[in-house]
C-alpha cells in the first residue's frame, strides 16, 4: 500500500488537474468559438426548442461551434431543467436564436472551489489512512509480530 502521504498527495494533485469549474456571466461580451458556455432560455425558447430538445427546458450549456448575427451553434452537453435536474448529451448540434436566449454564462476554472475540494478529499484520505492504521494497529502487513514468549523471557 502507497504511504499515506503518498496518498494524500495524489489526491491533491489529481484535483487540480481536474479541477472545478464555473458558469459566470458574461456580462454583454460574446463568446468566443470553442469555448464551453450556457445560455438561460426564456419563454419563446422553450415553446421554440421544446418540441426538439423537451419541454422545461431552463439552460443549454455546450461548447460554441458557431455564431452569426442571429444566434448560436452549440455542441450540447447538458440542459438543465426548470424543475431542477439536468440531462447529458453527447455534443448534440443545436442552432439557438438569439431571441429565445437570456442570460448568457461562460465557463470558468474555480481555483477557490478547486483548492477546497483537494483540501476536502486530501482531509479524507487522511482520515482513511489513518482510521485504517488504527484499525490494524499500525503494524505493517508485511512484518511478522514477535513472539510474545520471548518478552515474558527477557529475550529481546
Amino acid at each position: 500500500m502507497p504511504s499515506p502521504g503518498r496518498l494524500v498527495g495524489l489526491a491533491l494533485v489529481g484535483t487540480i488537474l481536474v479541477g472545478c469549474y464555473t458558469l459566470r456571466p458574461m456580462r454583454g461580451a460574446q463568446p468566443q468559438v470553442g469555448t464551453r458556455v450556457a445560455f438561460d432560455l426564456n419563454d419563446a425558447g422553450r415553446v421554440a426548442l421544446g418540441g426538439s430538445m423537451g419541454p422545461q427546458i431552463a439552460q443549454v450549456e455546450g461548447q460554441l461551434i458557431d455564431q452569426d448575427s442571429t444566434g448560436f451553434l452549440l455542441a450540447v452537453s447538458t440542459i438543465r431543467l426548470l424543475q431542477g435536474g439536468e440531462q447529458v448529451w453527447a455534443g448534440e448540434q443545436v442552432r439557438l436564436d438569439s431571441r429565445y436566449l437570456g442570460s448568457a454564462y461562460a465557463r470558468r476554472f474555480s481555483l477557490g472551489r478547486t483548492i477546497g475540494l483537494g483540501v476536502i478529499g486530501a482531509g479524507g484520505i487522511a482520515a482513511f489512512v489513518a482510521g485504517f492504521s488504527w484499525v490494524t494497529g499500525g503494524s505493517d502487513p508485511g512484518q511478522t509480530p514477535g513472539d510474545s514468549s520471548d518478552i515474558r523471557l527477557g529475550r529481546p
